[in-house]
């Protein structure tokens, strides 16, 4: 997907995504050595966001599982549409010798419906397979990726195995609502993903408000500090912040006062109980005050400032 490091840090980085050297530096070996990557860390920190840039960098695209609770191997893999083997049979009836004939072509791949996972292997140049959220499924959904993880193929009970026509770059993410098991992190490169440091905060909000100067995103980020660290229920992410910088530009305003606080929170508070606390008569102002020091003390690399 890459030629080198730095070809895959500047692909990255023209998308909008930053990271350290060292993580750069494992995703690259992910790639090369066809490893999946299993990305863990609270959400909204941006674990979904590097496999799209990934795939924006490699010129490819994401096949993308969600999981949750109750999801089926049929939506993972696929399964036989009942509904276009019940039209073959109607319109074959005079083709065929004998029901085993007719059986027979029924569990053609014509009539199977590909999943995301099948999808992935079927594809005839790499393309990103995002895994998302496997912590929401139970152990046995876990175990049965471990066959395309390992093989980089699938067994379906009534036609064979499908085997990879190309090997995806897997990426599987977790919000730790409970503990992977040992088979998935064997097989995969692991990674921590937490919320930017401020600094790197404004990095990202500046590449995507390149209109902006460099005092705003510093205040972005400042305030994404301030946010982060307050006893919010639900903290803001990284694309929660860039919205409400976008926000910001769109009302014709480059600094945030406790005037905007009605028309904004909508982007910063998500629950009822958070709410509550930014209506506070102090609430968003001392959230904007610890938000302006911080700003203070950052320092951005050279080649990012506006």
């Amino acid at each position: 997907m890459f030629d080198s490091i730095n070809d895959l840090a500047e692909k990255l980085a023209a998308t909008g995504y930053f990271m350290d050297k060292v993580m750069i530096q494992v995703v690259f070996l992910a790639a090369k050595m066809q490893k999946p990557l299993l990305l863990e860390g609270p959400a909204g920190s941006g674990k979904t966001q590097l496999a799209i840039s990934v795939a924006s960098a490699a010129k490819t695209h994401v096949e993308r599982l969600q999981c949750y609770r109750g999801v089926t191997e049929d939506k993972a893999i696929g399964r036989f549409d009942e509904g276009l083997r019940w039209l073959y049979m109607e319109f074959s009836r005079s083709q065929h010798d004998s029901w085993q004939s007719v059986q027979a072509n029924l569990k053609g791949r014509d009539f199977f419906r590909p999943g995301p996972l099948m999808r992935a292997l079927e594809c005839e140049r790499p393309c990103v397979l995002l895994i998302d959220e496997l912590d929401k499924v139970d152990d046995g959904f876990e175990a049965m990726l471990l066959e395309i993880l390992s093989a980089w193929q699938l067994s379906i009970p009534e036609f064979g195995t499908v085997s990879a026509r190309s090997v995806p770059f897997v990426v599987l993410t977790s919000n730790e609502e409970r503990r992977l098991g040992d088979p998935i992190r064997r097989r995969s490169l692991y990674l921590r993903i937490e919320h930017p440091s401020p600094e790197r905060e404004a990095e990202i909000i500046a590449s995507r408000t390149s209109k902006a100067d460099e005092k705003f995103h510093r205040e972005m980020a400042g305030i994404a500090l301030s946010f982060r660290n307050y006893s919010l229920e639900k903290p803001p992410s990284v694309s929660e912040m860039i919205d409400f910088a976008n926000a910001l530009q769109l009302l014709g305003t480059d600094h945030v006062t406790a005037e905007h606080r009605d028309v904004l929170l909508p982007f910063l508070a998500k629950t009822e109980k958070d709410r509550r606390h930014l209506l506070l008569r102090e609430g968003f102002k001392s959230l904007l005050d610890d938000g302006a020091r911080f700003a203070q003390s950052l320092v951005l690399p050279e080649g990012r400032k506006s």
